[in-house]
């Protein structure tokens, strides 16, 4: 989905696009936003490639809008929120937050790229 009229660049800076995040082979971690093609980059720990993928995300709105080229609008579905509360056993949760914390990310971004890795 394409958007008609032109809107200010902040507007498409501000848009949150899906990110996929993988394991590479090699080392460190991957992330792409499949909703605007070529963007992709990698990182050693979960946080730098979260950083890293932030700064690919704007380049490539910021190079698109200069050129007058089409933003795509993330492909997103409104009726989730993204927001999901879940109980767990204990030992489960205390094994997920040490690997978070050695990972040095949060709790819930650990969890995200675990379920991203099995989607």
């Amino acid at each position: 989905m394409y958007q008609i009229e032109k809107q200010p660049l902040e507007y498409y800076l501000n848009l949150q696009y899906p990110v996929t995040l993988y394991p590479d082979p090699e080392g460190g971690y991957v992330a792409q936003i499949k909703d605007l093609p070529g963007c992709l980059t990698q990182g050693e720990t979960l946080d730098e490639t979260m950083v890293n993928i932030n700064e690919a995300r704007e380049l490539w709105i910021e190079t698109a809008y200069e050129s007058g080229d089409d933003i795509p609008l993330p492909s997103t579905e409104e009726n989730y929120s993204g927001k999901l509360l879940l109980q767990m056993p204990k030992s489960l949760h205390q094994r997920l937050a040490e690997e978070a914390e050695r990972e040095n990310v949060s709790l819930d971004r650990y969890i995200v790229f675990l379920l991203s890795r099995v989607s």
